[in-house]
């Protein structure tokens, strides 16, 4: 008997060892983000320390959402949910290395504790599903992407994510949206439903198959 579909070894590679991989490399390069925004809230205040926490976030996010999506060449199902495994992978390497190095090192600030109610683990449930997610529809969009052009753009879809998020947050922040503000954790918030409004976009005029 044929199967009933060709695999294709330039598209939705998701193999164990490359699941594996791309999870514990974007685990570390988390926690160097991570380590590196603690350093800068420490060392800086004011415009310098919200600047450069911003950069460092938008780097961070830009990459979980890229990466695993790329790693797997996402073009169906298969490879996009590859890359969310990929995603909620790179968390479980974050908490061993958070648990690990970070708050050994101190990396957290007391208001840190003081969010999670003087705990170092309320963090980790939240990210194991942020992570998944920025990595699921970060392929979602470049699938879609691939589906229109025959290839993903990485500058299109950051570039996309970009513009949506700035739009979410400053509507957030104009509107007077409970907690929101012309901050870092507003803007970082807002990617969440940019990157939902952009698999949307992104799926305008791709061919179902």
């Amino acid at each position: 008997m044929a199967t009933a579909v060709r695999l294709d070894g330039n598209a939705d590679t998701t193999e164990l060892p490359i699941i594996l991989r791309g999870s514990a490399i974007l685990g570390v390069i988390q926690s160097v983000c991570v380590f590196a925004v603690s350093v800068i809230n420490k060392a800086l205040e004011g415009t310098a320390d919200a600047a450069l926490t911003g950069v460092v976030v938008f780097i961070g996010a830009a990459l979980t959402i890229i990466l695993p999506g790329l790693w797997t060449k996402a073009r169906t199902i298969e490879g996009i949910s590859g890359a969310a495994g990929i995603g909620l992978g790179a968390t479980v390497m974050f908490l061993i290395l958070d648990v690990a190095i970070l708050q050994p090192l101190g990396t957290y600030t007391n208001r840190w504790h003081e969010i999670g109610g003087h705990s170092n683990w309320w963090y980790h449930p939240v990210w194991w599903m942020v992570g998944a997610y920025l990595s699921w529809l970060g392929a979602f969009i470049m699938s879609n992407q691939a589906a229109k052009s025959g290839a993903p753009s990485v500058v299109g879809a950051l570039g996309m994510v970009a513009v949506l998020t700035v739009a979410c947050g400053a509507i957030a922040a104009v509107t007077g949206f409970p907690g929101a503000g012309w901050n870092v954790p507003t803007f970082a918030i807002a990617i969440l439903p940019a990157l939902a409004l952009g698999t949307w976009a992104s799926s305008l005029g791709a061919k179902q198959g």
